[in-house]
């Protein structure tokens, strides 16, 4: 069973940064895309930011140019480093993964999502 673990959410003031982590962890034998979702209160989970494990990167036109997708295929661990935080940014952010495990099954992961939170 894959198990993905977020970290890093907390309260922050506009203009501020946080840095967001998830591990994959179960009998993984690799990981492909790796995702962040984020959910506000009232309205959809829209999708964030995605990553390929080779490295190409995709990201929703509200956080361009200020937040940046990365990871670390060894640790498999997908990370969201975010900066100049708007208001708008409050969220609970998931982390999503597409897994291989080592049974050779292949299965969609979530995470149980850490807030994050941005006041004016």
């Amino acid at each position: 069973q894959v198990q993905l673990v977020e970290s890093g959410g907390g309260l922050v003031q506009a203009g501020g940064s946080l840095r967001l982590s998830c591990a994959a962890s179960g009998n993984i034998f690799s990981t492909n895309d790796m995702r962040w979702y984020r959910q506000a209160p009232g309205k959809q989970r829209e999708l964030v930011a995605s990553i390929t494990r080779t490295g190409s990167t995709n990201y929703n036109d509200t956080v361009k140019g200020r937040f940046t997708i990365s990871r670390d295929n060894a640790k498999n661990t997908v990370y969201l480093q975010m900066n100049s935080l708007k208001p708008e940014d409050t969220a609970v952010y998931y982390c999503n993964a597409d897994v291989w495990h080592v049974s050779r099954a292949f299965t969609t992961s979530w995470g149980q999502g850490t807030q994050v939170s941005v006041s004016a």
